[in-house]
């Protein structure tokens, strides 16, 4: 991430707060070790703050700035006492994420005990040992999986549409639960589709479509599709973590411009020095071949709308996304390039 492009630096609120105070908060970053979390550990050791990096004790982290800490187990009986202690903020990033391909056989219940279980216990955990600011990173798919006519807003009606979105839910009910009984000051963000250098998962998988020239039956889709780019979202982080009008908001978090799955294929294919491969097939051949295929939210993710109106929390904390999609597709494409990723495996 570039300094000269952080918008965090350039936000009024800082007059009142000198660097040197907020250099010497200890900030808990949980799941470091993860695309988003160690985007931030970085960024956050990049700028001099004092970060402790939790994360499990059976993952590989030699990669990791800042202080390490090894949790076992995650769930509602998780002992976070040491962990916390002299933490002024707490980002709570660590969860069962989405599984493509799940094989438990009550999936609910398998993100309730992370999603849900370790993040109350954590958060009232953080209330005891005095932590200032405890920031949890959401989902969009609390407001479902569709946007409709209109961008979803904080104001959107709740419609979680998979054990993953319930369990995100049902986090963000606990939170509020330890904030109205503590005083705990929690902040809750709800990105969309997160890219950028590392990105695992559907994007990609897209890339390498894309890279490998497969032919994409995407032409005549007219869609809206809200993302962000992971350093702008490290910046909204950092941002929601020391401005004072950020305690107990709940923010729609997203790239300053949205884009079809078309456009965004061609722009892709254009980073990589080749010529998108699409073709025309109806939205409802494609819905009818995830429902036959088992696959529906990946086709859905590609063919459908999913806006996000991300004007209170630019209009709150005059926070602007510092990258534009065109500069965070590139870097994702160069890394992807560079990495040596266009294989098979996930194809």
């Amino acid at each position: 991430m570039r300094w000269d492009r952080l918008s965090l630096y350039s936000c009024d609120w800082q007059i009142h707060l000198s660097s040197h105070y907020m250099n010497n908060q200890r900030i808990l970053v949980t799941g470091s070790n993860g695309f988003i979390g160690s985007a931030l550990s970085d960024e956050l050791c990049k700028r001099n703050y004092k970060v402790r990096n939790a994360v499990r004790d059976d993952c590989a982290n030699s990669h990791l700035s800042g202080e390490l800490v090894y949790i076992h187990d995650i769930n509602s009986v998780t002992d976070w006492g040491s962990v916390l202690n002299d933490v002024d903020i707490v980002v709570h990033l660590i969860g069962r994420a989405h599984i493509m391909d799940e094989t438990s056989n009550d999936p609910l219940e398998e993100f309730r005990t992370v999603n849900v279980g370790a993040t109350e216990s954590i958060a009232r955990a953080a209330a005891d040992n005095g932590v200032k600011r405890f920031l949890y990173l959401s989902s969009i798919g609390v407001l479902g999986s569709r946007s409709g006519e209109s961008p979803l807003t904080e104001q959107s009606h709740f419609a979680p549409h998979s054990p993953y979105a319930v369990s995100k839910y049902e986090a963000e009910q606990a939170l509020h639960r330890v904030t109205s009984e503590t005083g705990l000051e929690t902040v809750i963000l709800r990105p969309p589709l997160v890219y950028g250098p590392g990105n695992p998962g559907n994007f990609l998988r897209l890339l390498r479509f894309v890279a490998k020239g497969i032919p994409l039956p995407f032409s005549s889709i007219n869609n809206i599709r809200s993302m962000i780019y992971i350093d702008n979202l490290v910046d909204a982080i950092i941002a929601c973590m020391f401005h004072p009008k950020a305690a107990g908001q709940t923010y729609l978090v997203s790239d300053s411009d949205n884009v079809s799955t078309p456009q965004m294929i061609r722009e892709l294919a254009e980073l990589m020095g080749r010529a998108p491969r699409l073709w025309r097939l109806p939205p409802a051949i494609l819905r009818l071949s995830g429902k036959i295929s088992g696959k529906s939210s990946e086709f859905e993710s590609l063919i459908g709308d999913l806006a996000v109106d991300n004007r209170k929390i630019c209009e709150q904390l005059d926070w602007t996304p510092p990258f534009t999609r065109y500069e965070g597709f590139s870097e994702t494409v160069k890394w992807f390039l560079e990495s040596n990723h266009i294989d098979s495996s996930l194809i």
